[in-house]
């Protein structure tokens, strides 16, 4: 009977940064509870074999929708699209992220607006065409944003991603004030150092590696199936009570002096 609390069917979640990494491990496991899945990123063939995958290991619904969410002017489109095809969405799930490395005093403006654009712009709008969706069809609703360890503490050369992140916490707890009579919630997930595609580099970086095993108390990288119980958690029943909170995945990062 609890495990009922955990349950997503009858769902339909749009998850941005879908077609690989963190984003595809959170969409298929939202689909393994029974919500069906609306993909967004800008690679088409990841997203299609995405959602080939996830339909054919559970049986749930998956649409693939290319977009660039740099392109803030068709952000609005492309939920109005999404909730077209599939008949309304009532998790948004923001995982979608980009950086740039520079030195603070080097960082071009053109690169730190794609950062913030990216990352925090396009979840401003992909939010409020969600609340707007959620209170026009007179329902509750779920937003997850993806933050980071940066939404916590900085590190040297990624200010725009630093910037975006932290504004990104600040978002997530003013919609959760703001829109919870509209039962709302609205929460983020700050993962600590994930083992993806994009952080392969930073792997097979020995000294990197180091540090980071160093400052993480449970001694590992952590992988992207490690953040979908906190996911599953906020999207359904369980997580009703729980808004405006960031949960950090992170293997102990923050916890450590």
């Amino acid at each position: 009977m609890e495990n009922r609390r955990f349950d997503l069917t009858g769902r339909t979640a749009l998850i941005t940064g879908a077609g690989r990494g963190i984003g595809r491990a959170i969409a298929q496991g939202l689909a393994e509870h029974g919500a069906d899945v609306v993909l967004v990123a800008r690679s088409g063939d990841q997203l299609r074999t995405a959602a080939q995958e996830i339909t054919a290991a559970t049986s749930r619904k998956a649409w693939a929708m290319p977009f660039d969410l740099a392109d803030l002017d068709g952000v609005e489109r492309l939920f109005a699209a999404a909730a077209e095809v599939a008949r309304g969405i009532d998790i948004l799930v923001h995982c979608a992220g980009t950086t740039v490395r520079t030195p603070s005093e080097e960082v071009p403006l053109a690169d730190f607006k794609r950062v913030m654009d990216v990352n925090l712009t396009s979840a401003l709008l992909l939010s409020q065409a969600f609340g707007r969706h959620c209170r026009e069809a007179g329902k509750p609703g779920r937003i997850i944003h993806i933050g980071s360890l940066a939404c916590h503490a900085a590190r040297p050369t990624i200010a725009a991603y630093t910037c975006s992140k932290m504004g990104l916490l600040g978002l997530t707890r003013t919609l959760a004030v703001e829109w919870a009579p509209h039962h709302i919630n609205v929460n983020a997930i700050g993962p600590g150092y994930i083992a993806t595609e994009l952080t392969e580099p930073l792997r097979k970086d020995p000294e990197f590696d180091r540090w980071v095993l160093a400052k993480t108390p449970l001694g590992r990288w952590g992988t992207p199936q490690d953040l979908v119980g906190v996911a599953v958690l906020l999207a359904s029943k369980a997580g009703e009570f729980i808004t405006g909170q960031i949960f950090y995945v992170d293997g102990g990062w923050t916890a450590l002096i």
